[in-house]
């Protein structure tokens, strides 16, 4: 394919597809492992991070709109995940005082026994899969190009 600029479109060059394809390759490998390693410890890679996030907040309490946004969902599809791990004992909703359409989301001392005892797996998935695969200066570079790429 031709990378001129063709009716406002700027084709990737050989070395930009080959970068960007490298990228999506490495984020599905990651992501792929740490899932399936997740899933045989009986928990989703949206149930761990809802988990861990509200551990970590004060009151082990978010708002939905808040957790929404960290994981770049919508709401709505928060809201119907919530629901699901809510019926398994991981959380419970509660209405938000300041925002009468929303909710907060409060982790349950089952949601806490549920991460506490998925962490270490999770470390290890991580590390299997990611960490100990690149050395100290790789590890700095991911780092400072996921900043890069993080900046709006």
């Amino acid at each position: 394919m031709s990378t001129k600029s063709t009716g406002g479109v700027r084709w990737l060059t050989p070395d930009e597809e080959r970068a960007w394809r490298a990228f999506r390759r490495v984020m599905v490998a990651v992501q792929t492992g740490t899932a399936r390693d997740l899933a045989a410890i009986g928990l989703s890679e949206a149930d761990y991070e809802v988990l861990s996030t509200l551990s970590e907040r004060p009151a082990h309490t978010s708002t939905l709109g808040e957790q929404a946004d960290k994981m770049g969902w919508s709401r709505s599809r928060l809201s119907r995940h919530a629901a699901r791990m809510e019926t398994r004992g991981l959380l419970r909703r509660e209405p938000d005082p300041s925002d009468g359409r929303g909710c907060l989301l409060v982790l349950t001392s089952e949601g806490l026994d549920a991460l506490a005892n998925a962490a270490p797996a999770h470390v290890e998935s991580v590390r299997r899969h990611f960490i100990d695969r690149l050395a100290p200066r790789d590890l700095a570079a991911v780092e400072q190009l996921a900043r890069r790429l993080a900046e709006p």
